[in-house]
C-alpha cells in the first residue's frame, strides 16, 4: 500500500509541475480580426469598406457559363459591424452602401448604361468563422438592382431582385476578399431586352476598417 501511495504521489506532483509550466490558455479571438488572424478584434461600430479586387469586375450576365450582360469595372460597399462574437462565432454587420459604375453591356439593341443602382438598402449581412457570408434584405424590402440602359428604340429600365432575397458568398483570408459567384436575381419590371433572369458575380478585396486588413476567424 505504502509503494502505490508513492506512486501516487509522484504522478501527482508530476502533474502540477506540468500545468505550472504550460501557463494560461491562449485567449480565443473574435470572428473578425485586423492583421492577421490573432490580431486586435474589430469594434462594433466600425465601419468596413471595400473595392472591387484590382483586375476584376461586377458581372451580371443572361446565365451561368455564359457573358452576356453588363459587367463594371467600378463598386464599393460599406457595412457596419453590428456585432462580433468570439469565434468560432457568427460576426453581423449593416451594408449601408453598395455603388456600381463605369458599366457596360453587349446586349443585342443595347448601346449603352446609363445607370445601375442597388436599391432598398440597408441590407443585413453575416460572416461564420466557417468564412460563410450571406446577406439578406432588410426593412427597406428586397435585395433589388435596377439597370438603365440606352437602346436603339430609346432607353428602357430593367429591375432584378436576387432569389430568395439574399445572397450567398465566401470570405478569403488570403487576400482579405469576399466572394459571390453567380447569385441568381430575377427581372421582376422591364421589357423583353431585358434578360429573364440575370446571374451576379464579384469579388471585393481587400476589405478593411480602421485597424487595417480584415480577417475572418
Amino acid at each position: 500500500m505504502r509503494r502505490y501511495a508513492h506512486l501516487t504521489l509522484a504522478a501527482t506532483s508530476a502533474l502540477l509541475a506540468v500545468l505550472a509550466t504550460a501557463g494560461p490558455a491562449a485567449a480565443a479571438g473574435n470572428v473578425l480580426t485586423y492583421g492577421s488572424a490573432t490580431g486586435a478584434s474589430v469594434g462594433v461600430g466600425q465601419t468596413l469598406t471595400a473595392n472591387l479586387k484590382a483586375g476584376t469586375t461586377a458581372n451580371l450576365y443572361n446565365s451561368t457559363t455564359g457573358s452576356t450582360g453588363v459587367k463594371c469595372a467600378q463598386s464599393t460597399f460599406a457595412a457596419t459591424v453590428t456585432s462580433n462574437p468570439t469565434a468560432p462565432g457568427t460576426a453581423t454587420e449593416n451594408v449601408g452602401t453598395q455603388t456600381v459604375s463605369n458599366c457596360t453591356s453587349n446586349v443585342i439593341g443595347v448601346i449603352g448604361v446609363r445607370g445601375i443602382t442597388v436599391n432598398n438598402l440597408p441590407f443585413t449581412a453575416s460572416v461564420t468563422s466557417g468564412k460563410v457570408l450571406t446577406i439578406t434584405g432588410g426593412a427597406a424590402g428586397p435585395i433589388q438592382t435596377t439597370a438603365v440602359l440606352s437602346t436603339l428604340l430609346g432607353t428602357i429600365t430593367c429591375v432584378y431582385q436576387a432569389n430568395g432575397n439574399r445572397l450567398v458568398g465566401t470570405a478569403n483570408n488570403a487576400d482579405n476578399s469576399i466572394t459571390m459567384v453567380n447569385q441568381p436575381f430575377t427581372k421582376v419590371s422591364g421589357p423583353g431586352t431585358c434578360f429573364p433572369t440575370g446571374y451576379f458575380t464579384v469579388t471585393y478585396a481587400p476589405v478593411t476598417g480602421p485597424g487595417g486588413a480584415v480577417y475572418v476567424n
